[in-house]
């Protein structure tokens, strides 16, 4: 059973509540449908560009306001932007809510952009652009990424490049604010030591004046690409000290929920953990790779499994073939009983502890709600504790294709 309580206001905002009597503390949440995937050209890198931009005051709250209000009540506040959403975050103590919270309703929804603070800040994102392309691991990952769903948004880096940074105004900005921080693509998180009707109420009238809406180029629809073949990409990077190795395959999306849970599954038994397949035998037993993992992202058009290896060189082409063995294995002989069991127990502890505060249940309320509905976050054990062998092999065989599949080589000079 769904623990929280699910409301909408009249004007299409989603309000979650959980009330934990035990703790002091509250965590507020909001989560916007304004992520990188709804940026049309040329104005990529908005989303991320405009989550800096928020903290910039509005015409009642100058900038560096915010910040000062939130710590002068012990508070913390956090923002990230993602491909699907933006994600602002505000933990205080219970008591203090009612004094924080209307600060960022504020800005969220009359930010001001102003003209001399956007160029001051965009000097900060050109400089975010630039470490990244000092970062080995994010320089694969992107082009990973680029090559797995070519000119799909997932395809792009959020933080845009340094050229269509330099193409953005502060007008155009506003308008991609008031076009996509409406209610109706906004969810707000409360949980913790507040009862629901006093955070009904705050919320209420935190977040009632939304700014009338804007005409933003509407992104056209893209469908997720196919993985036809072995799709290779290998790049001789500068100071590259170690290889890497990075394979991928797609899933769908936050639709087929079932589908992606047994994915996540399936990537912990690849790869998390000493007893995992590739772990214990090109980690532990063969010694070909320093370090090995399988990842698992969910996002709202497509879910994405990914394999990486860290090691030298001259073993690149070798731990391919055994990756591709043990995908071919997985097919044909399936899973066993044991590794089911130590599956399930892994995937479920991780779950707990990672529900355990206010804050891991908001992220978790949240991101579903913004992705698809929050209920669906109740069904992620349920889901795992039903798999059987033979639904697993299926979906390996589905999706896990030692024959399709996208491959980014890091070498050195």
């Amino acid at each position: 059973m769904f623990p929280a309580s699910v409301c909408r206001f009249s004007n299409g905002l989603t309000f979650i509540h959980q009330q934990i009597p035990t703790t002091p503390v509250v965590v507020a949440d909001v989560w916007v449908r304004a992520g990188a995937i709804v940026e049309s050209e040329p104005w990529f890198g908005m989303a991320h560009f405009l989550e800096h931009m928020i903290f910039k005051g509005t015409a009642t709250l100058p900038p560096g306001e915010f910040d000062y209000q939130i710590e002068k009540m012990g508070g913390v506040s956090n923002a990230a932007t993602s491909y699907d959403y933006a994600h602002y975050s505000l933990i205080t103590a219970a008591p203090y809510l009612i004094d924080t919270l209307p600060y960022l309703g504020e800005l969220l929804l009359n930010a001001k952009i102003p003209e001399d603070e956007f160029i001051c800040e965009r000097d900060v994102v050109l400089e975010e652009i630039r470490a990244s392309a000092d970062d080995h691991d994010a320089i694969g990952f992107q082009s990973l990424l680029k090559n797995v769903y070519q000119g799909h948004p997932y395809g792009r880096s959020i933080l845009g490049t340094e050229q269509e940074l330099m193409q953005h105004s502060p007008e155009a900005m506003r308008c991609f604010h008031r076009a996509h921080y409406q209610p109706e693509n906004m969810t707000i998180v409360v949980v913790g030591g507040i009862e629901q009707e006093a955070a009904w109420n705050l919320v209420n009238r935190s977040f009632a004046d939304f700014a009338d809406t804007c005409n933003f180029p509407v992104v056209n629809k893209i469908a997720t690409p196919l993985i036809k073949g072995i799709k290779r990409h290998e790049l001789i990077l500068p100071r590259l000290e170690q290889g890497r190795l990075m394979m991928a395959w797609i899933g769908p999306g936050v639709d087929h929920i079932r589908t992606a849970h047994g994915l996540d599954l399936l990537s912990v038994l690849l790869g998390e953990g000493r007893t995992s397949r590739l772990v214990h035998d090109l980690r532990e037993e063969k010694q070909l790779v320093q370090a090995i993992c399988s990842n698992f992202v969910l996002q709202k058009e497509s879910s994405l499994l990914t394999i990486t290896a860290w090691l030298e060189p001259e073993y690149l082409e070798r731990v391919e073939e055994l990756i591709r063995g043990h995908l071919h294995n997985l097919q044909h002989q399936g899973v066993s009983e044991q590794e089911m069991n130590r599956c399930r127990r892994l995937m479920c502890n991780e779950y707990a502890f990672t529900t355990e505060t206010p804050h891991q249940l908001t992220s978790l309320y949240g991101y579903y709600s913004t992705l698809a509905q929050p209920e669906v976050a109740g069904t992620y054990l349920e889901d795992l504790r039903s798999f059987e062998s033979q639904e697993l092999q299926n979906l390996a065989q589905k999706y896990l294709s030692p024959d399709n599949y996208v491959v980014t080589i890091l070498k050195p000079c």
